[in-house]
């Protein structure tokens, strides 16, 4: 039995990959602050709620544990407000996209990673990372910062899994460009805060964007189809075949 959790299941990637995976047959849980279809196999949590979040982990996990083959996190909530320059950024947003970006998954892959350390079956973490943790881009100083803390702190982790009896695999993917709720979100920004405003306006209008589709589809196959322990731990989708 595959046991795949996801964060931000309730839409976007989140949603098509909850989808996607079930269809195989495998088992998989959500972590969203909604549940618009009434999903008994999604959790309502807020993940900047850390006790409560790695709580239902750690259910979720220790109740498959006897049965399982395969655990699976997939750490995809994440928000790209406060677009903002330096100088205007809200106090409030700041903490709020830290906690959801960065802090959060670092707590649920503390506890995905301490429950299992004695599973002796496939253990991956999938961190849904971004080229904005790789580039700088003026506008997003929050979430270029969380995103490449995200990939630093799997790149620590692929380390130390070296080491361990039994490991985790772990890859911080860049899913590319996705026409999802944080487009839209990008779109209703300003130019003064985000300069490089028209050319996420022509990455829309021109039909650039990846549907949430077709990139949870690739994600889902990077999952089923690669060894996470032999790979360097910072990916791109788009370089997946």
């Amino acid at each position: 039995m595959d046991i795949i959790i996801i964060t931000g299941a309730s839409k976007g990637i989140g949603q098509q990959l909850l989808s996607q995976f079930k269809e195989t047959g495998a088992t998989v849980y959500g972590m969203a602050r909604t549940n618009p279809d009434q999903l008994h196999t999604m959790y309502e949590v807020d993940l900047a709620d850390c006790e409560r979040a790695t709580a239902i982990l750690g259910g979720i996990v220790s109740q498959h544990m006897d049965e399982a083959s395969s655990f699976t996190l997939i750490n995809n909530a994440g928000m790209v407000d406060p677009i903002s320059l330096v100088g205007s950024l809200d106090a409030q947003k700041v903490e709020q996209a830290i906690k959801l970006n960065l802090t959060a998954p670092i707590h649920l892959m503390n506890t995905f990673i301490d429950t299992l350390k004695d599973f002796k079956g496939t253990k991956k973490i999938m961190n849904i990372s971004s080229g904005a943790g790789r580039s700088a881009y003026e506008g997003w100083g929050i979430y270029c910062t969380t995103k490449a803390g995200l990939d630093q702190f799997s790149r620590v982790v692929a380390e130390e899994q070296k080491m361990a009896d039994y490991p985790t695999g772990i890859v911080s993917i860049a899913p590319g460009i996705i026409d999802t709720g944080m487009q839209e979100t990008i779109r209703s920004s300003s130019e003064h805060q985000f300069p490089h405003l028209k050319r996420f306006e022509a990455y829309k209008r021109e039909g650039q964007l990846s549907s949430a589709f077709e990139t949870a589809e690739k994600l889902m196959r990077f999952v089923n189809e690669v060894d996470f322990l032999t790979i360097d731990p910072i990916a791109d989708i788009r370089k997946f075949d």
